[in-house]
Protein backbone atom coordinates (compact mmCIF):
# COMPACT_ATOMS: atom_id res chain seq x y z
CA UNK A 1 0.00 0.00 0.00
CA UNK A 2 1.18 3.54 -1.13
CA UNK A 3 -0.22 6.66 1.05
CA UNK A 4 -0.96 9.86 -1.12
CA UNK A 5 2.51 11.17 -0.32
CA UNK A 6 4.02 8.39 -2.29
CA UNK A 7 5.57 6.26 1.07
CA UNK A 8 5.02 2.42 1.56
CA UNK A 9 2.61 1.97 4.39
CA UNK A 10 1.44 -1.07 6.32
CA UNK A 11 -2.00 -0.25 7.52
CA UNK A 12 -4.37 2.71 6.62
CA UNK A 13 -7.03 4.13 9.01
CA UNK A 14 -10.48 5.54 8.22
CA UNK A 15 -10.25 8.22 5.79
CA UNK A 16 -6.68 7.51 4.74
CA UNK A 17 -6.40 7.24 1.17
CA UNK A 18 -4.08 4.75 -0.29
CA UNK A 19 -3.13 3.12 -3.43
CA UNK A 20 -3.48 -1.25 -2.98
CA UNK A 21 -1.59 -3.24 -5.75
CA UNK A 22 -1.78 -6.85 -5.65
CA UNK A 23 -5.26 -8.03 -7.05
CA UNK A 24 -6.67 -10.69 -9.07
CA UNK A 25 -9.34 -8.92 -10.65
CA UNK A 26 -9.47 -5.31 -10.84
CA UNK A 27 -12.20 -3.98 -8.82
CA UNK A 28 -14.64 -1.20 -9.35
CA UNK A 29 -15.26 2.62 -7.54
CA UNK A 30 -17.67 1.90 -4.62
CA UNK A 31 -16.70 -2.18 -4.20
CA UNK A 32 -16.31 -2.57 -0.33
CA UNK A 33 -13.05 -4.32 0.51
CA UNK A 34 -12.83 -6.34 4.13
CA UNK A 35 -9.30 -7.35 5.38
CA UNK A 36 -9.83 -10.25 7.35
CA UNK A 37 -7.62 -12.54 8.90
CA UNK A 38 -7.55 -15.54 6.99
CA UNK A 39 -7.51 -16.97 3.36
CA UNK A 40 -9.81 -19.58 4.24
CA UNK A 41 -12.14 -17.07 5.81
CA UNK A 42 -11.72 -14.80 2.87
CA UNK A 43 -12.99 -17.27 0.76
CA UNK A 44 -16.01 -17.99 2.19
CA UNK A 45 -17.16 -14.16 2.46
CA UNK A 46 -15.97 -14.01 -1.64
CA UNK A 47 -18.35 -17.29 -2.21
CA UNK A 48 -21.26 -15.62 -0.11
CA UNK A 49 -20.95 -12.33 -1.89
CA UNK A 50 -21.27 -14.19 -4.94
CA UNK A 51 -23.86 -16.02 -4.28
CA UNK A 52 -25.74 -12.51 -3.09
CA UNK A 53 -25.10 -10.78 -6.49
CA UNK A 54 -26.01 -13.93 -8.93
CA UNK A 55 -29.38 -13.77 -6.23
CA UNK A 56 -30.02 -9.86 -6.86
CA UNK A 57 -29.35 -10.41 -10.75
CA UNK A 58 -32.05 -13.12 -11.08
CA UNK A 59 -35.53 -12.54 -11.91
CA UNK A 60 -37.84 -14.03 -8.65
CA UNK A 61 -39.84 -17.45 -9.13
CA UNK A 62 -40.12 -20.51 -6.39
CA UNK A 63 -41.03 -24.05 -6.77
CA UNK A 64 -41.26 -26.76 -4.58
CA UNK A 65 -40.85 -30.59 -4.54
CA UNK A 66 -44.40 -30.95 -3.80
CA UNK A 67 -45.64 -28.62 -7.04
CA UNK A 68 -42.79 -30.17 -8.69
CA UNK A 69 -44.02 -32.67 -11.54
CA UNK A 70 -47.47 -30.12 -12.09
CA UNK A 71 -45.15 -27.56 -13.48
CA UNK A 72 -43.48 -30.12 -15.51
CA UNK A 73 -46.74 -31.69 -16.54
CA UNK A 74 -47.63 -27.64 -17.83
CA UNK A 75 -44.81 -27.17 -19.66
CA UNK A 76 -44.13 -24.69 -16.99
CA UNK A 77 -40.57 -26.32 -15.62
CA UNK A 78 -37.83 -27.63 -17.82
CA UNK A 79 -35.34 -27.68 -15.92
CA UNK A 80 -35.32 -28.54 -11.95
CA UNK A 81 -32.77 -26.47 -10.13
CA UNK A 82 -30.88 -27.71 -6.52
CA UNK A 83 -28.77 -26.30 -4.52
CA UNK A 84 -26.92 -28.71 -2.57
CA UNK A 85 -25.12 -28.17 1.03
CA UNK A 86 -23.40 -31.05 2.95
CA UNK A 87 -21.17 -31.53 5.86
CA UNK A 88 -17.98 -33.00 4.00
CA UNK A 89 -16.84 -32.40 0.68
CA UNK A 90 -16.84 -36.14 -0.12
CA UNK A 91 -20.70 -35.92 0.41
CA UNK A 92 -21.52 -32.56 -1.20
CA UNK A 93 -19.34 -34.67 -4.77
CA UNK A 94 -21.50 -37.98 -3.75
CA UNK A 95 -24.40 -36.30 -3.59
CA UNK A 96 -24.37 -34.07 -6.79
CA UNK A 97 -23.10 -36.75 -8.74
CA UNK A 98 -26.12 -39.47 -7.63
CA UNK A 99 -28.91 -36.07 -8.53
CA UNK A 100 -27.19 -34.78 -11.72
CA UNK A 101 -28.18 -38.69 -13.38
CA UNK A 102 -31.90 -38.10 -12.61
CA UNK A 103 -32.24 -35.90 -15.59
CA UNK A 104 -34.68 -37.25 -18.53
CA UNK A 105 -35.62 -36.19 -21.97
CA UNK A 106 -37.93 -33.87 -20.98
CA UNK A 107 -36.94 -32.31 -17.59
CA UNK A 108 -32.85 -31.32 -17.22
CA UNK A 109 -31.26 -31.38 -13.45
CA UNK A 110 -29.22 -28.27 -13.06
CA UNK A 111 -27.02 -28.02 -9.47
CA UNK A 112 -26.64 -24.32 -9.37
CA UNK A 113 -24.50 -24.11 -6.07
CA UNK A 114 -22.97 -27.19 -3.93
CA UNK A 115 -20.94 -26.41 -0.89
CA UNK A 116 -19.66 -28.01 2.64
CA UNK A 117 -21.01 -26.15 5.50
CA UNK A 118 -24.59 -25.45 7.09
CA UNK A 119 -27.27 -23.51 5.22
CA UNK A 120 -26.97 -19.30 5.22
CA UNK A 121 -29.49 -16.40 4.01
CA UNK A 122 -27.45 -16.17 0.70
CA UNK A 123 -28.52 -19.99 -0.34
CA UNK A 124 -32.02 -19.03 0.44
CA UNK A 125 -32.02 -15.62 -1.55
CA UNK A 126 -30.24 -18.04 -4.23
CA UNK A 127 -32.93 -20.59 -4.21
CA UNK A 128 -35.52 -17.98 -4.56
CA UNK A 129 -34.39 -15.59 -7.38
CA UNK A 130 -33.78 -18.97 -9.07
CA UNK A 131 -36.49 -21.09 -8.87
CA UNK A 132 -34.44 -23.85 -7.20
CA UNK A 133 -34.76 -25.96 -4.34
CA UNK A 134 -32.49 -26.27 -1.49
CA UNK A 135 -30.98 -29.84 -0.38
CA UNK A 136 -29.54 -30.53 2.86
CA UNK A 137 -27.23 -33.36 3.55
CA UNK A 138 -26.55 -33.82 7.41
CA UNK A 139 -26.43 -29.60 7.63
CA UNK A 140 -29.59 -27.31 9.26
CA UNK A 141 -30.01 -23.24 8.36
CA UNK A 142 -28.81 -20.80 10.86
CA UNK A 143 -31.43 -18.94 12.35
CA UNK A 144 -31.32 -16.10 9.62
CA UNK A 145 -31.59 -18.26 7.30
CA UNK A 146 -34.47 -20.53 8.48
CA UNK A 147 -37.03 -17.21 9.17
CA UNK A 148 -36.13 -15.97 5.50
CA UNK A 149 -36.88 -19.46 4.04
CA UNK A 150 -40.19 -19.69 6.04
CA UNK A 151 -41.14 -16.14 4.44
CA UNK A 152 -40.52 -16.99 0.92
CA UNK A 153 -41.44 -20.09 0.74
CA UNK A 154 -38.45 -21.89 0.00
CA UNK A 155 -38.25 -25.52 -0.07
CA UNK A 156 -35.78 -27.05 2.10
CA UNK A 157 -35.00 -30.68 2.22
CA UNK A 158 -32.85 -32.40 4.67
CA UNK A 159 -31.39 -35.76 4.61
CA UNK A 160 -28.92 -37.89 6.33
CA UNK A 161 -29.12 -40.97 3.45
CA UNK A 162 -28.46 -40.18 -0.38
CA UNK A 163 -30.82 -42.92 -1.47
CA UNK A 164 -33.83 -41.00 0.33
CA UNK A 165 -32.63 -37.61 -1.22
CA UNK A 166 -32.26 -39.09 -4.88
CA UNK A 167 -35.42 -41.01 -4.73
CA UNK A 168 -37.72 -37.94 -3.81
CA UNK A 169 -36.01 -36.27 -6.63
CA UNK A 170 -36.87 -39.21 -8.73
CA UNK A 171 -40.48 -39.38 -7.95
CA UNK A 172 -40.50 -35.61 -8.33
CA UNK A 173 -39.40 -35.65 -11.47
CA UNK A 174 -41.52 -38.74 -12.64
CA UNK A 175 -44.97 -37.19 -11.03
CA UNK A 176 -44.75 -40.17 -8.02
CA UNK A 177 -44.01 -37.87 -5.13
CA UNK A 178 -46.87 -38.05 -2.33
CA UNK A 179 -45.58 -36.81 1.13
CA UNK A 180 -47.44 -37.88 3.50
CA UNK A 181 -45.56 -36.33 6.49
CA UNK A 182 -43.84 -33.30 6.56
CA UNK A 183 -41.32 -31.92 9.60
CA UNK A 184 -42.53 -29.44 11.76
CA UNK A 185 -39.61 -28.09 14.39
CA UNK A 186 -41.01 -27.93 17.95
CA UNK A 187 -38.30 -25.72 19.19
CA UNK A 188 -34.58 -25.84 20.00
CA UNK A 189 -32.26 -25.65 23.35
CA UNK A 190 -28.41 -24.54 23.51
CA UNK A 191 -26.25 -26.78 25.72
CA UNK A 192 -24.81 -24.52 28.44
CA UNK A 193 -22.92 -27.56 30.68
CA UNK A 194 -22.77 -31.07 31.27
CA UNK A 195 -23.29 -33.30 33.97
CA UNK A 196 -21.58 -36.95 33.82
CA UNK A 197 -23.76 -39.21 35.80
CA UNK A 198 -22.27 -42.67 36.44
CA UNK A 199 -24.71 -45.60 35.45
CA UNK A 200 -26.89 -43.14 33.62
CA UNK A 201 -24.62 -41.37 31.18
CA UNK A 202 -24.90 -37.63 29.59
CA UNK A 203 -27.02 -35.29 30.67
CA UNK A 204 -26.96 -31.64 28.86
CA UNK A 205 -27.81 -28.87 30.92
CA UNK A 206 -29.64 -26.56 28.15
CA UNK A 207 -31.64 -23.43 27.74
CA UNK A 208 -34.26 -23.43 25.64
CA UNK A 209 -33.72 -20.73 22.96
CA UNK A 210 -37.13 -21.27 20.35
CA UNK A 211 -40.26 -22.93 20.75
CA UNK A 212 -40.07 -25.65 23.38
CA UNK A 213 -38.55 -29.16 23.52
CA UNK A 214 -40.79 -32.37 24.90
CA UNK A 215 -39.81 -35.41 25.95
CA UNK A 216 -40.06 -38.50 23.19
CA UNK A 217 -39.76 -36.01 20.60
CA UNK A 218 -37.01 -36.59 17.34
CA UNK A 219 -34.49 -34.78 18.11
CA UNK A 220 -31.14 -33.96 16.16
CA UNK A 221 -28.14 -32.35 17.73
CA UNK A 222 -26.78 -29.26 15.29
CA UNK A 223 -22.99 -28.57 16.01
CA UNK A 224 -21.20 -25.36 13.52
CA UNK A 225 -24.24 -25.95 11.33
CA UNK A 226 -23.52 -29.93 10.91
CA UNK A 227 -26.03 -32.86 11.91
CA UNK A 228 -23.76 -34.84 14.15
CA UNK A 229 -26.91 -37.06 15.69
CA UNK A 230 -30.75 -37.99 15.00
CA UNK A 231 -33.12 -39.84 17.47
CA UNK A 232 -34.90 -38.99 20.04
CA UNK A 233 -35.26 -37.19 24.03
CA UNK A 234 -35.17 -40.02 25.91
CA UNK A 235 -35.43 -37.77 29.47
CA UNK A 236 -36.29 -34.29 29.94
CA UNK A 237 -35.60 -33.23 33.64
CA UNK A 238 -36.39 -29.25 35.50
CA UNK A 239 -34.60 -29.20 38.59
CA UNK A 240 -34.97 -32.71 40.30
CA UNK A 241 -38.06 -32.77 38.38
CA UNK A 242 -38.97 -34.80 35.21
CA UNK A 243 -41.47 -33.00 32.90
CA UNK A 244 -43.00 -33.49 29.95
CA UNK A 245 -41.97 -30.48 27.99
CA UNK A 246 -39.79 -27.26 28.44
CA UNK A 247 -40.55 -24.01 27.27
CA UNK A 248 -38.77 -21.22 25.58
CA UNK A 249 -36.38 -18.83 28.28
CA UNK A 250 -36.65 -22.01 30.84
CA UNK A 251 -33.40 -24.34 31.53
CA UNK A 252 -33.63 -27.81 31.47
CA UNK A 253 -31.84 -31.17 31.40
CA UNK A 254 -31.91 -33.32 28.67
CA UNK A 255 -30.60 -36.69 27.63
CA UNK A 256 -30.83 -38.29 24.40
CA UNK A 257 -31.07 -41.75 23.33
CA UNK A 258 -27.73 -43.86 22.42
CA UNK A 259 -25.68 -40.72 22.20
CA UNK A 260 -23.35 -39.10 24.98
CA UNK A 261 -20.91 -37.35 23.18
CA UNK A 262 -22.65 -33.94 23.23
CA UNK A 263 -20.39 -30.43 23.94
CA UNK A 264 -21.13 -27.58 25.31
CA UNK A 265 -22.57 -25.10 22.40
CA UNK A 266 -24.53 -27.77 20.90
CA UNK A 267 -28.07 -26.94 19.71
CA UNK A 268 -30.70 -29.62 20.24
CA UNK A 269 -33.68 -29.62 18.28
CA UNK A 270 -36.50 -31.21 19.04
CA UNK A 271 -38.98 -31.86 15.94
CA UNK A 272 -42.57 -34.53 14.94
CA UNK A 273 -43.19 -35.90 11.61
CA UNK A 274 -46.89 -34.83 11.00
CA UNK A 275 -49.24 -35.64 8.29
CA UNK A 276 -50.04 -33.42 5.41
CA UNK A 277 -52.57 -33.39 2.87
CA UNK A 278 -50.24 -32.02 0.08
CA UNK A 279 -50.66 -34.10 -3.28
Amino acid sequence: MIDDKGRKVKKAGPSMPVSVTGWDDVPEAGDRIDVVADEKFARELAEERKLKLAASQTESTSVSLNDLFDKISKGELKSVKLIIKADVQGSVEAVKQSLAKLGNEEVNIDIIHAAVGGIKESDVLLAETSNAIIIGFNVRPDNNAKQLAAQKKIDIRFYNIIYNAIEDIEKAVKGMLDPKFKEVVLGSAEVRELFKISGVGTIAGCHVIDGKVVRGAQARLIRNGKVEYTGEIASLRHGKDDVKEMAKNFDCGIMLSNFQDVKVDDVIEAFTMEKTNED
